[in-house]
């Protein structure tokens, strides 16, 4: 029976090199000299630190620069507040996003049937796994998908014929 999985999984290795990226010119740029702007990953957590909220949003816009350069969706960060640390410097922490939170699946698996498409989906972990009987069908889902779930940055691998 043909399926492929919904999944929505960034590129980590170009995650990694964007964030590298942007720290070298962090270090390069002129008014970043002197201050304590500076950025750093570990696993999946990105943490921004600057002088001020506004030094925050400059490195972010950096960071989705770099991050578009190398193709990856910026719609996989997930920012989170904006917390203070020693004196008047602040930091951030943004999350990358990895695998469909159990709400996002169940809409999306809600939307499959209510298209009337001769699909099922079902979800398995992480990720929903489409099913039927043909191919056509499947890919007319593929479709729904990308044209109905804009906030998540769904993507579909393990296509079966």
């Amino acid at each position: 029976m043909p399926s492929f999985d919904t999944v929505c999984e960034p590129n980590l290795v170009e995650v990694k090199n964007a964030v590298d990226n942007t720290a070298k010119e962090i270090a390069t740029r002129f008014d970043f000299k002197g201050s304590s702007a500076a950025i750093e990953i570990k696993d999946k957590e990105i943490t921004l630190f600057g002088d001020a909220e506004f030094q925050l949003s400059q490195v972010e816009d950096i960071l989705r620069n770099k991050l578009t350069k190398r193709n990856v969706d910026v719609r996989f960060l997930d920012k989170g507040e904006v917390q203070k640390i020693g004196g008047d410097k602040v930091k951030q922490l943004v999350k990358v996003r990895n695998g469909i939170a159990s709400e996002d699946a169940k809409k999306i698996q809600k939307l499959i049937k209510d298209s009337k498409l001769k699909v099922q989906a079902a979800i398995q972990g992480e990720a929903v796994r489409v099913t039927g009987a043909k191919r056509d069908d499947l890919q007319a889902a593929m479709a729904l998908l990308r044209k109905d779930i804009t906030e998540l940055p769904i993507s579909f691998n393990n296509f079966r014929d």
